[in-house]
């Protein structure tokens, strides 16, 4: 136990020089799959409406479009860490959308709710949304570049 103790410190230390790498790692992968499935809803439109008319989304058309757009575009720039805290507030809603339409009369317990990807991804967004993209982004340099706190 005591060399367990001793070695905490230095533990903490090297964990603190790679705090960048977890934001990152996250970043890229929500982000691809986000891209892919708004890349996925951009080359099949009228299967995407058609999907949303039947959840009885408002619109289907002109939302397939604007989801498709916000899915594909907002995955490469939550890649880059670019426009992160911005972007990721319609992302966020999407899920919120998403799990409220197409998920929620799956849901019928705590444990079913918590299952869902549209929720891990939801709170993702709402992290990368008051955290900013980290270390290791495009938001970071511009931020540095101007020499500002907005990250």
């Amino acid at each position: 136990m005591n060399a367990i103790v001793r070695m905490y410190p230095s533990a903490v230390n090297f964990l603190c020089k790679i705090d960048w790498l977890p934001p990152l790692m996250a970043r890229l992968a929500v982000g691809h799959v986000f891209f892919l499935s708004g890349r996925g809803k951009i080359s099949d439109l009228d299967k995407t409406a058609g999907f949303f008319e039947g959840l009885g989304i408002p619109f289907p058309y002109a939302q397939a479009v604007l989801v498709s757009i916000l899915e594909c575009v907002g995955g490469v720039l939550v890649m880059a860490g670019l426009m992160t805290r911005l972007i990721s507030i319609p992302l966020a809603v999407i899920m919120g959308v998403a799990i409220w339409t197409a998920q929620w009369a799956e849901v019928g317990s705590l444990g079913d709710f918590t299952g869902l990807s549209e929720l891990l991804y939801l709170i993702i967004f709402l992290w990368l949304c008051v955290a900013g993209a980290g270390k290791a982004s495009l938001d970071e340099l511009v931020s540095r570049r101007f020499q500002n706190s907005v990250r």
